[in-house]
């Protein structure tokens, strides 16, 4: 071999083993099958943030990895950072975007047991002007059914249409069915709840268990006080677990509980539900109802009430459901009979999963502390329930005056 052959034959090698080592390279972050490995990767899905959304302050992250025990760990970095690394689901951490609501790359490294691993990404999204958290995104949940009450699936964002006191708005935001949730659900645990004690509970651990792993759920316990049975980071089993320790004593604080459950959801991004049960009226509260409307004026989240019992006969608790609940783009529920709690819950949770989302920022920009009015109008639909309003934030003059 000459010299000159040689120098060739040298090149010709390096480079095939250069190659080679990049193949290596891509195999080792796509997991390969192996005669003894026939099982397919995990699906793996950015749960929270999703791509397009607005993240200002404390915000969860969150990942789903189907099947879960082919994951040895989920590492999140976000701008090129390593935030935290999760061994066991569920997958999730929290992590502070800060006050300014800019783009964000959220990437997420699933580690697997059979070697190699899965990587997605997630871009959030800026508020186009003045991008502080005294810009407010107005975000309205939307549930679009059909003549014969069934929902409507699948729309787009352009079959919307959203105006604010008559002004048409243009969304900025929008997702579909069954994005992720922030749950909070309150139960009555005063004495005259005693005699329905026991359906309660099995409805309750139903529903909590069907709820998907992926949603925060907060549950709480109500009657002369407010009581946190299991924090919104607990277990879903654990959640399960807890409805056991319910046990009636007491009046009903029912317009305390809701102002509870806003503050715990005021503090959460994305789509959010406060479900309260009650046999009774308010007795109790701190609180007066004339606060709790003034509450719910200025928060995002969608309200429903679940009357049982004496809830059913009482006309003025009904009116107070509905007052309450309508507003929000909620609703309120009724049954004579607790044994019928399970077909409540089973409809609640069904119309939690099939939800849409819009968000805008609205043309008026005054802080004047006034009741602007939302309108959502669907392409083709004509049952349309969505929050009905909200209260414009007060200027900084207007809170000292107070």
């Amino acid at each position: 071999m000459t010299r000159r052959s040689f120098v060739a034959f040298v090149v010709a090698v390096a480079a095939g083993v250069s190659a080679e080592g990049a193949r290596a390279a891509d195999r080792l972050a796509t997991p390969q099958a192996s005669p003894s490995q026939t099982a397919p990767p995990p699906q793996v899905r950015i749960v929270s943030p999703a791509s397009g959304a607005y993240v200002v302050g404390p915000t969860r992250l969150r990942a789903a990895v189907e099947p879960s025990d082919q994951a040895t760990s989920v590492v999140f970095f976000v701008d090129g950072l390593k935030v935290c690394t999760v061994a066991a689901p569920p997958f999730e951490c929290e992590w502070d975007a800060g006050q300014l609501i800019t783009p964000h790359l959220l990437r997420v490294v699933v580690n697997l047991a059979g070697g190699g691993r899965v990587v997605k990404t997630a871009r959030t999204t800026a508020v186009e002007f003045a991008e502080t958290v005294d810009v407010d995104v107005v975000k309205v949940t939307v549930t679009v059914t059909d003549d014969r009450n069934r929902y409507v699936k699948g729309l787009p964002r352009s079959a919307f249409r959203v105006s604010e006191d008559g002004r048409p708005q243009t969304i900025s935001h929008f997702f579909a069915e069954d994005a992720p949730l922030e749950l909070v659900v309150a139960v009555d645990m005063s004495e005259s709840m005693r005699p329905a004690m026991s359906h309660l509970k099995k409805a309750v651990s139903d529903f909590l268990g069907a709820v998907p792993s992926r949603h925060g759920v907060t549950l709480l316990g109500f009657n002369d006080d407010v009581f946190t049975i299991a924090q919104r980071a607990a277990d879903p089993a654990a959640r399960v677990k807890a409805v056991d320790t319910l046990t009636p004593w007491g009046a009903t604080a029912l317009y305390d509980v809701i102002l509870k459950g806003a503050g715990l959801l005021d503090s959460q991004t994305g789509r959010k539900a406060l479900v309260v049960f009650t046999d009774g009226e308010d007795a109790g509260s701190h609180a007066t109802i004339a606060d709790v409307e003034a509450r719910l004026q200025t928060s995002d989240l969608t309200l429903y009430m679940i009357g049982q019992g004496q809830g059913i006969m009482s006309a003025p608790l009904k009116k107070v459901m509905e007052r309450l609940s309508g507003p929000t783009g909620g609703r309120a529920f009724f049954t004579e009979h607790s044994d019928e709690l399970h077909n409540i819950f089973n409809e609640l949770l069904d119309e939690l999963s099939q939800q849409y989302g819009l968000g805008y920022q609205s043309t008026n920009s005054a802080r004047d502390d006034t009741w602007r009015q939302i309108k959502v109008d669907v392409d083709g639909q004509r049952r349309v329930r969505a929050r009905q309003g909200y209260r414009a934030p007060a200027s900084s003059s207007q809170r000292k005056e107070r």
